[in-house]
């Protein structure tokens, strides 16, 4: 591994899940809106009361990675959701362009958060900590 570059190749692989979790939140709140969401998930028999910390927890826990604050903890932490999102579009097939999307894309972000979680927050984060599982 090349020592002097590969923190920074951490760096954009944090950066960029913790812009998609922002995104993705800003979607659902702007877009979709908190009542749309909350009747998505109730239409997969999930609890509507989800939707609002859900909401919150994927843009508070994106800015937690995009800026390095304890990333690989919350990386760790929002597994769950992607899970969730896997288990909404499995149904759908492969190719997310798919008619209510496809699994690919989630479990490729759990890829990433996993990647994420083994690496470390890598160069240019606020503050991190080595995790239990670690040594």
């Amino acid at each position: 591994m090349d020592q002097k570059l590969a923190p920074y190749g951490i760096t954009l692989l944090r950066v960029a899940l913790g812009a998609m979790w922002v995104s993705h939140a800003l979607l659902k709140y702007f877009v979709f809106t908190l009542d749309g969401f909350a009747g998505f998930l109730g239409s997969l028999g999930l609890p509507t009361f989800l939707a609002t910390p859900t909401v919150f927890a994927e843009f508070v826990g994106g800015l937690a990675i995009l800026f390095g604050i304890y990333g690989r903890h919350v990386s760790l932490l929002m597994m769950p959701i992607l899970f969730g999102a896997t288990s909404a579009h499995i149904a759908n097939g492969w190719v997310f362009s798919n008619t209510g999307g496809g699994w690919e894309y989630p479990v490729f972000l759990i890829a990433i958060a996993a990647a994420h979680v083994l690496l470390g927050d890598g160069a240019l984060k606020i503050k991190s900590a080595p995790l239990l599982l670690a040594k």
